[in-house]
């Protein structure tokens, strides 16, 4: 991610003016434009697809109304036909036995019966079967209940309360609605009871209210306990759009009808398209309308915006670009003369200053300004080339000075030198091994080949000094250090940690007592961390108060214990200066107990320096 920011950076850095701005234009103008564009789309999206689904839950609503009317009809045909007490009679009774009577049936009380059923034109068939082996099976309307399928049906029919609708007939019924109903229950000569059934096609019954193509949604008539037995118009547009996938619609839809929970659309994912479908049940028909609309097919008007939008977007931004040109063109023309100037510059004319053709009172607009600011730039630089030539002139005589004072440091090692081989011919090691380690001190503390060190040599430096110390004073310091080997060669600033352990050596020790110094370093994350810690007299609390405030940047008073002797401003300031805020001293004591000072360093070696 930093890699792709620094590399946008880049990019941005090197573009021209142009691009710049017409970038500027773009975020400012064009993009918010855009955005406001499609969220304009998408709400009109939002507000299309509720009018949609309340189109659809109001003709789905209509369907049910039309179906229940239809229903009424046929039973009311059925109910006109049961009135007719005498051909009920008749065709429970002997039909065998009295041709004449047959004849006079078939005149009268049949075509009766006959009429009903044709003058509705929604009837395609009205039957009755019958368990009497005396039947006569001569019409089509009149059979014997052995033809009846299945045989045990009435008794599903009977616990319907004697009447039930099949939304596709028990026979032949691929096309056919059929309603049944029991005209009389069994006697000691019938085994089954009398049904009545009134057949109806699909294309009577429902034909006319699927019938419309051109509309968005797909009305279907669906079976509540099998998707795959549907009636619907196959001429829809929905149904050649759909193709194969037309079966998993339905079955995806059929899981998640529910007849408790009819006021919410269901949305469904087939093929990597979204459906929707409104839907009411009809409980006579056990059976589902269901409204069927594809998101695509009611959002197509609002989708094709989308293309308008960044069609006009995209000739919008390319004039744009042209206008952003032709103004650059106009306004940057006088920086030619500045780039000019500054091309001569590089290849060392310094004099080369910019015409601006200004009066003595005369301001101009911001390209002078940066034309006149130019020039005063340059005058400058050749007041600070001739300063810098004046410091040159300096340090060299700072560097003969220093060839002195090392010429006078290289005079007092010898002198030592020459000390410690008198004090070893007079046999005399410890008066030998300080002054060996006094002359350490000395080399560590007046050679600065570098403003860091290995923190091996810093330590090493501050253990001469303890050992010093205690030639000095009759011993009483103790000095160990607990450090990961790694640190060994880690660089650090020169001198940072002599200050505090020569704290610790003068102040923390009581009266007439020694003092145990320990060196921890450690690594926290990004940061190298050294304890320098003492079992000493510690620090009195308002003094240790008044330090940490310092340390934490609360207070501007100086770092300085006027008892203790703790001078830590220089080490901490300088820490601070270089390595940022992040880094420098904190102090922690208890009085009679311990005090310790940590030293918090970058740990990557590249960030240090500057000491």
């Amino acid at each position: 991610m930093r890699r792709a920011l620094r590399q946008m950076k880049r990019i941005y850095r090197n573009s021209s003016i142009t691009h710049k701005l017409f970038l500027a234009f773009s975020l400012l103008i064009a993009v918010p434009a855009i955005l406001i564009a499609f969220l304009f789309i998408h709400i009109q999206e939002e507000q299309l697809y509720k009018e949609a689904m309340a189109s659809g839950s109001s003709h789905v609503m209509h369907l049910n109304e039309q179906l229940r009317s239809r229903m009424s009809i046929i039973e009311n045909v059925s109910s006109i036909a049961l009135a007719q007490k005498s051909f009920v009679d008749y065709i429970h009774s002997d039909m065998r036995s009295d041709g004449l009577g047959l004849v006079k049936f078939r005149q009268n009380q049949f075509e009766q019966m006959r009429h009903i059923i044709q003058s509705n034109k929604m009837i395609s068939q009205l039957s009755f079967y019958v368990d009497n082996p005396n039947v006569q099976e001569i019409w089509p309307e009149i059979y014997s209940y052995d033809r009846f399928w299945p045989q045990e049906y009435w008794l599903s029919l009977r616990n319907e309360g004697g009447a039930a609708y099949r939304l596709f007939a028990l026979k032949d019924g691929e096309h056919t609605l059929a309603y049944y109903r029991l005209v009389r229950l069994q006697s000691q000569l019938q085994k089954y009871p009398s049904i009545m059934e009134v057949r109806s096609s699909h294309s009577e019954f429902f034909g006319d209210l699927l019938d419309d193509t051109n509309s968005t949604f797909f009305s279907v008539v669906m079976d509540a306990n099998d998707p795959a037995r549907t009636i619907y118009n196959d001429k829809h547009a929905f149904v050649h759009n759909e193709g194969d996938h037309l079966g998993d619609i339905f079955t995806s839809i059929h899981k998640q009808l529910d007849m408790l929970q009819q006021t919410d659309p269901i949305q469904a994912k087939v093929g990597g398209f979204t459906y929707y479908a409104q839907y009411h049940y009809i409980a006579p028909l056990n059976a589902y309308v269901v409204d069927i609309a594809s998101r695509e097919a009611l959002l197509k008007g609002p989708r094709s915006w989308y293309v308008l939008v960044i069609a006009i977007a995209l000739i919008g931004l390319l004039l744009m670009l042209v206008l952003v040109s032709q103004m650059n063109r106009r306004i940057f023309r006088r920086l030619d003369s500045v780039l000019l100037s500054m091309r001569k510059v590089r290849g060392g004319q310094l004099d080369a200053k910019i015409e601006t053709g200004l009066g003595p009172n005369e301001t101009g607009d911001e390209i002078d300004e940066v034309a006149v600011s130019y020039n005063g730039m340059l005058e400058e630089i050749q007041r600070l080339m001739t300063q810098v030539v004046d410091k040159q002139l300096v340090a060299k005589n700072a560097q003969l000075h220093s060839l002195h004072s090392q010429i006078n440091s290289h005079f007092l090692y010898n002198a030592l030198e020459s000390i410690r081989m008198l004090a070893e011919v007079e046999r005399r090691p410890a008066i030998a091994d300080a002054v060996v380690t006094l002359g350490s001190l000395m080399r560590y503390s007046m050679k600065w080949r570098s403003d860091t060190v290995a923190f091996g040599e810093e330590l090493a430096n501050i253990q001469s000094y303890v050992q010093f110390i205690n030639f000095m004073e009759s011993g009483g310091i103790e000095l160990t250090a607990d450090y990961p080997p790694e640190v060994l060669q880690y660089a650090i600033p020169k001198m940072c940690m002599q200050p505090i352990v020569e704290n610790a050596v003068r102040h923390a020790a009581p009266s007439g007592g020694g003092v145990h110094i320990r060196i921890h370093v450690s690594v926290d994350n990004d940061s190298l961390l050294i304890n320098i810690r003492d079992n000493g007299v510690g620090v009195e609390p308002y003094m240790l108060e008044n330090l940490q405030a310092v340390l934490r940047g609360e207070s501007d008073a100086p770092i300085t214990g006027s008892n203790n002797g703790l001078g830590l401003e220089n080490v901490h300031k300088r820490l601070q200066l270089h390595y940022g805020t992040g880094s420098g001293l904190w102090m922690e004591s208890e009085q009679g107990v311990y005090t310790c000072v940590t030293i918090r360093l970058p740990w990557e070696n590249d960030n240090l320096g500057g000491w």
